[in-house]
């Protein structure tokens, strides 16, 4: 049975919502990127932590348990866990579907500070425009083109789930083949 599986896409495509999912299907640990990647404060993902802090972090989790999913992007700062992924599930949906996702998401966590005047305003205009690019820009950010070239240089499988449905659909899909 497959018992280390990372789960990558764009902002959006619902990563995080299938590896708890999944996690709980099978019982497995959920880590997320986002917990590595950023240093907890007071107006939350402004501070990444240094690349050796995370990957500190991260390696001391994983060995922590034998069975996890790992949710978010790692590309470039993670590639030293690539030998550890038994399975990569890579999700895509329409860019329509994900920015109406992270809007909504923007406004559950923030009300009204993104709001003009508000303190999150810049912040979360920032983050959407940038979430916005990721089916055209190049490898300078998180994008398509980003995780297509370092999907083609894993040797674990890779199952892609590349449309829009329910995440009760996705699980079945990725049980199927574990």
């Amino acid at each position: 049975m497959i018992s280390r599986i990372h789960i990558l896409g764009a902002s959006g495509s619902g990563t995080t919502t299938l590896a708890k999912a999944l996690a709980k299907e099978l019982r497995y640990k959920h880590f997320d990127t986002d917990d590595y990647y950023w240093i907890p404060s007071e107006i939350p993902f402004t501070r990444p932590r240094p690349i050796e802090a995370r990957q500190s972090l991260l390696k001391k989790d994983l060995k922590k348990h034998d069975s996890w999913i790992l949710s978010g992007s790692l590309c470039g700062w993670g590639d030293i866990f690539i030998p550890h992924f038994e399975l990569v599930i890579y999700l895509w949906i329409p860019q329509d579907i994900r920015i109406s996702r992270l809007v909504k998401r923007e406004k559950e966590r923030y009300g009204s500070a993104i709001e003009p005047g508000g303190n999150r305003h810049e912040l979360s205009s920032e983050f959407i425009k940038w979430a916005e690019k990721y089916d055209e820009a190049d490898v300078e950010i998180r994008s398509k083109r980003l995780h297509e070239i370092w999907l083609s240089r894993l040797e674990c499988p890779i199952l892609r789930i590349e449309k829009d449905m329910t995440v009760k659909e996705r699980v079945n899909i990725v049980m199927s083949i574990i």
